[in-house]
């Protein structure tokens, strides 16, 4: 009786639990945002609007915008970005296409290989390519050989279309890795049917796949175009002494020249266009589906 009284005895309630404000838990993010982001942005944007002669004023970007440096930079950074861009998405989808419709031996593993791709530096595949097309690479070192001249013909890799091709060549992968993606979710029936229908594959590609990989294509070409605005290593690595980027002229005007609110207005350009073309991405991956 004693044993089935304490059993059956209610337990005493401590009170309600204690609840934390949600507010209270987006403050650590905030905070660590704000030290390691925000505020090193802040500090580039005052010094930008900060001229050695003191003060307060937009004599920086005055100078910056009229000068023939910053046009030439602004028009190689955009073209070379959008040349790469359009590169990677036709490499991107053709190989993607082949790796996930055309069975052959190796296919998985060259798949997995794409993610492992990824985690290369860029500057790395760039050595790559100079160790093959450099001016003392295998391929001019092969034709010297062979024919006995002092130079090979390969000399393209520090003009603006070695820096093309380096970027096509590491950047291709991010529009890979979401196509597969979405080609894994593409039921197969769809093709079958097509197929039993009497439609080529070319015109499988386009009826069928082209309209499910567009947003997978937007996705991955708006990451490279973003990356390409912003890349530094390639360029540098190429030692393309004619090519000059917004990154390249944020990094000669800082280190070579020491004129700091020149190079802070060249990144706040940079930064402003990237966000901006963020901006559109997102408007636009809404409007495809993505």
């Amino acid at each position: 009786m004693a044993s089935s009284a304490l059993t059956a005895a209610p337990v005493k309630q401590s009170g309600p639990p204690l609840r934390v404000p949600r507010w209270v838990w987006v403050l650590p993010p905030v905070g660590l945002l704000g030290v390691f982001f925000l505020y090193p942005l802040f500090l580039v944007v005052q010094q930008s609007v900060q001229p050695d002669t003191g003060g307060t004023s937009l004599q920086p970007y005055a100078d910056v915008f009229a000068s023939e440096a910053f046009r030439e930079a602004l028009g190689t950074t955009v073209w070379l970005a959008a040349g790469a861009t359009v590169g990677c998405l036709v490499l991107g989808f053709a190989l993607a296409l082949v790796i996930a419709f055309v069975p052959f031996p190796g296919g998985k593993a060259v798949a997995k290989f794409i993610d492992v791709f990824l985690s290369f530096p860029s500057f790395l595949i760039t050595l790559a390519l100079l160790f093959i097309y450099g001016t003392k690479g295998m391929a001019n070192g092969v034709w010297t050989d062979a024919t006995g001249v002092a130079e090979g013909p390969f000399q393209f890799l520090t003009t603006p279309w070695g820096v093309l091709l380096a970027e096509i060549t590491y950047f291709t992968p991010f529009v890979m890795r979401p196509l597969l993606a979405a080609f894994s979710q593409l039921d197969t029936a769809q093709l079958e049917v097509a197929s039993s229908l009497g439609a080529k594959p070319a015109r499988i590609v386009r009826r069928v796949i082209l309209p499910e990989a567009l947003p997978a294509l937007a996705a991955g070409g708006s990451l490279v175009l973003v990356m390409c605005l912003n890349e530094f290593g390639i360029v540098l690595f190429t030692g393309a002494k004619g090519v000059t980027t917004l990154p390249m002229l944020v990094y000669s005007k800082a280190m070579l020249e020491a004129d700091y609110p020149a190079a802070c207005v060249v990144a706040v350009v940079n930064i402003a266009i990237s966000v901006g073309l963020y901006g559109l991405y997102r408007v636009v991956s809404r409007r495809v589906g993505a």
